[in-house]
């Protein structure tokens, strides 16, 4: 690797909004490093960039696109470059269509599972092995697929029966992010010390309109598990809501 190994720099996917934006705020807070709002509209992420530079903040922008595979790979090549390694990098990068939603289910289908999973893995898959000695990796993006078992069985409530049987399929997918995870930080060249699943607790994009608390509220967990000491024991591969280890049910 080159680059400056001095500097610590954490990099947060999709974050021009939502609970993305809310954890780069909180990482300019405290983290001793850059940080990078990623997003893959360059307009709204400069935007996004701004307002927090208003709130006194410092963070950095860089394009990243998890549907595009060569904006994952310009984003390692530019992290190894400039910074020699990633020390902290929270997938939050998903979408979820709206219930009420015109779109055909096998359009639905295909952009959600190629975002929320495909995209996911192929960002876990370019960038793991740049993660540094005791770096932190957080995802996110899993309650988007929870909120898509949700809509979907919203509708079938309403008498589309055909998404009644989905449900396990989603549940399947998230333990499958889990599984790659585990596997792949394992097998790394540089292992990454810590690794979470993180809840938000039902708060989605603005788009989508179903929230329970307010951004930074949501965006709370993900930057206390990433600023958690290097000799920090426990949590470890878990689901973390609201700062304590649940399970999946």
């Amino acid at each position: 690797m080159s680059g400056n190994t001095n500097t610590l720099v954490a990099v947060v996917t999709g974050a021009n909004k939502g609970v993305g934006f809310g954890v780069v705020r909180g990482l300019c807070k405290q983290f001793k490093g850059d940080v990078y709002l990623t997003a893959r509209n360059e307009k709204l992420g400069l935007k996004a960039v701004e307002d927090l530079k208003k709130e006194g903040l410092s963070p950095k922008f860089h394009i990243l696109d998890i549907t595009k595979p060569e904006t994952i790979t310009a984003l390692k090549t530019f992290l190894q470059t400039t910074y020699g390694g990633l020390d902290v990098l929270v997938n939050n990068a998903g979408m979820a269509y709206k219930v009420s939603s015109d779109a055909p289910f096998g359009e639905q289908a295909e952009v959600t599972v190629g975002t929320n999973f495909t995209g996911t893995l192929n960002v876990c898959e370019v960038l793991f092995p740049i993660l540094r000695p005791h770096a932190r990796y957080l995802s996110l993006n899993v309650h988007i697929v929870f909120y898509w078992v949700w809509s979907f069985t919203e509708v079938a409530i309403h008498g589309c029966h055909i998404f009644t049987s989905n449900a396990k399929f989603f549940i399947n997918m998230v333990e499958l992010i889990q599984l790659f995870i585990g596997k792949r930080l394992s097998s790394v060249p540089v292992n990454c010390d810590r690794y979470y699943q993180v809840s938000p607790s039902k708060l989605l994009s603005l788009e989508v309109g179903f929230t329970t608390k307010t951004i930074d509220q949501g965006a709370d967990t993900p930057v206390y598990l990433a600023m958690l000491p290097r000799n920090t024991l426990s949590p470890k591969g878990d689901y973390v809501s609201d700062r304590k280890i649940g399970k999946w049910e």
